[in-house]
């Protein structure tokens, strides 16, 4: 699933910016499909514009019957009739998908192992000291099995010692939900760290789920203002 909102409030109509031939939405969907992981792809969203956008060129979606706060709330109305398992999250901004994260994102729910993950989600590492500082790079701090601590725009952890070579890993905005753990995220009320940050995966931390991260070297650009696109550009 593909939650798209056309008034994002950093940079509004950003999925329907021209990258390259496509807008950033059809990358996005397009992207996603051609890893050949999915059952189904889909995008979701409560704009006649991308709606039409992505149908006419031959995609699937859906729209939000509701206003939603985040696409998780989204995506939880598009599946609460749906008989499935585990349900992957792509933010619509994120149009330089690849095979490879996913495939490791839904590797963690596979086996005896994976029974007991109800969420996952994907980090890099940061490395350029400009978008360590950035308030638009979502930082997460993990313990030793990989499960999220804390999100935050903040710095975390603060380098209280640099020669402690600390490690800055950035979320990025790819999750992987068990069906009845969405339902229940959705049943939930905005958490209060998760009101303080705006970051939608502080409400699972909070109500005690845990979050697996899964590390990869994706590298790609999420596209949250206009210097994005640009980047996006040179990147594609």
């Amino acid at each position: 699933m593909i939650p798209a909102r056309y008034a994002a409030t950093r940079f509004p109509a950003k999925l329907m910016q021209p990258l390259g031939e496509k807008t950033v939405i059809r990358h996005t969907y397009d992207n996603t499909k051609a890893t050949g992981l999915f059952d189904e792809v889909m995008v979701v969203t409560d704009s006649e514009i991308i709606f039409e956008e992505i149908t006419r060129h031959g995609g699937k979606a859906r729209m939000s019957i509701r206003s939603h706060e985040s696409g998780s709330d989204r995506i939880a109305e598009a599946v609460a009739d749906m008989d499935v398992d585990v349900v992957v999250n792509v933010q619509g901004d994120e149009p330089f998908v690849r095979r490879e994260p996913l495939e490791k994102l839904l590797e963690v729910f596979r086996g005896e192992a994976g029974r007991s993950v109800q969420v996952g989600s994907l980090v890099q590492v940061l490395k350029e000291q400009r978008f360590i500082d950035d308030p638009n790079y979502v930082k997460v701090a993990l313990d030793k099995n990989n499960n999220a601590l804390f999100f935050s725009r903040s710095v975390i952890p603060y380098p209280r010692d640099p020669a402690a070579a600390p490690v800055y890993y950035e979320h990025i905005g790819v999750y992987a939900f068990r069906t009845a753990a969405l339902l229940q995220f959705t049943a939930w009320p905005v958490s209060p760290l998760e009101a303080v940050e705006k970051i939608e995966c502080l409400r699972y931390l909070e109500n005690g789920i845990p979050m697996r991260m899964v590390i990869t070297n994706y590298m790609g650009v999420e596209i949250d203002t206009p210097e994005d696109l640009e980047r996006a550009a040179k990147l594609l």
